[in-house]
């Protein structure tokens, strides 16, 4: 059971198949673990493409059910999950990789590609959150009640007020699109993006089409395309199309 450790952070990851390296980020929120993509993930990304790419997947820092640890930093939440995803790769030696990212992969994504333009050659984005303007507090709320009080319990140096102001800088200062990147960034990005939408309070359509209008080298699958089931492996035949036409040979 592999860690990866810098300072005070500690990261669980597993690694799967062989070829050029495919970053894959579960869905879960703030509690996206490994586990989630055989439990809750319309596909499992390792399993499917583990014949093609090396599959690497982690729990995220501090998530309830995962063993990935570290500081609470309140002023920059997601440049410090960025950090670990980054500093995963320098440990294995990785340069240049994929992202799969589901659910708050999608921004997490985003801001791989802002951090390290260099690096992500391609992302698929499954199911990407992003801010409903109608909806403007339900990540703030639903992690106050899902994700802080577990925290809280396993690292009693941290406080409910510091959770209260961790969320409310990811997602409320300011909270709109994507959270990670603006729109002019989305519109300037050269890294090829495949959307897979979904519409669901904490994944609006509305969000999903507007990266693809704007990215100008994006792609969209059928939407809806979770049901039937069958209709998922159209779609994953449409990924492992788009990888191939953007990644090295392994």
């Amino acid at each position: 059971m592999p860690f990866y450790e810098r300072g005070a952070v500690r990261i669980h990851y597993e690694e799967a198949g062989s070829g050029f390296p495919l970053l894959i980020i579960p869905g879960g929120g703030l509690n996206s673990v490994i586990n989630n993509l055989k439990t809750s993930a319309p596909y499992n990304a390792v399993e499917e493409f583990k014949d093609r790419y090396s599959c690497i997947v982690a729990d995220l820092r501090n998530a309830k059910d995962g063993q990935s640890s570290g500081p609470l930093e309140i002023d920059r939440p997601w440049d410090a999950y960025t950090d670990d995803h980054l500093g995963l790769m320098d440990h294995l030696g990785i340069d240049k990789f994929a992202v799969n990212g589901y659910c708050i992969g999608g921004p997490f994504s985003w801001n791989l590609m802002r951090r390290a333009p260099d690096r992500v050659v391609a992302a698929v984005l499954t199911q990407p959150s992003g801010h409903r303007p109608e909806m403007p507090d339900q990540f703030y709320t639903n992690n106050m009640g899902a994700w802080g009080p577990a925290l809280v319990q396993r690292q009693p140096a941290i406080t409910m007020e510091m959770v209260s102001a961790f969320l409310n800088k990811m997602y409320r200062s300011p909270g709109d699109f994507v959270f990670t990147v603006s729109r002019d960034f989305v519109r300037a990005c050269q890294t090829p993006v495949l959307v897979l939408p979904d519409d669901i309070p904490p994944h609006p359509l509305a969000v999903a089409m507007e990266m693809v209008r704007l990215a100008p080298r994006s792609e969209v699958s059928l939407y809806p395309w979770k049901e039937p089931p069958e209709m998922i492996r159209v779609v994953l035949r449409q990924v492992r199309t788009f990888l191939r036409a953007h990644l090295p040979a392994s």
